[in-house]
């Protein structure tokens, strides 16, 4: 049984998604997760990652998105903060298709495609003071 955490910040630029998605994937990957949990798992953090970047700082490049991940037993939980904007109505920005940025055509599935590689999603946010997604998934599966 495992009990390990890791955290990590980096600037709000577009090129660091890349950086937080293998950081966490080879964080994750004590647990000798499949190709495929590793790739939905990469895919739920840099939804969550683009989403701080380009909806909570609205692409300012000298703000910080944070990250930490926690192993406890077979469960992953990955927590990604900014204190970027917030977002007024949480029900309306997880609907699919909707998206605060229709300018950048932006598809509006980030929330749908988090929902749907992870096993759980929470979002909380406030104006003006920023957005927490909170996101797990079980590795119970593997021995």
């Amino acid at each position: 049984m495992f009990n390990n955490s890791m955290k990590i910040e980096f600037l709000s630029k577009s090129e660091n998604t890349a950086f937080a998605r293998v950081s966490v994937a080879a964080f994750v990957s004590q647990l000798d997760p499949t190709i495929e949990e590793l790739s939905d798992l990469k895919t739920a953090v840099s939804e969550a990652v683009t989403n701080s970047i380009i909806h909570g700082y609205e692409n300012r490049q000298d703000a910080w998105v944070k990250i930490e991940a926690i192993i406890e037993g077979k469960e992953v939980t990955v927590i990604v903060e900014d204190e970027g904007v917030g977002i007024g109505n949480i029900k309306e920005a997880m609907e699919p298709l909707y998206t605060s940025r229709p300018d950048l055509e932006r598809s509006g599935m980030g929330f749908t495609v988090m929902e749907s590689f992870m096993d759980n999603l929470k979002v909380s946010s406030e104006e003006g003071k920023g957005t927490r997604v909170i996101m797990k998934k079980n590795f119970y599966s593997l021995s």
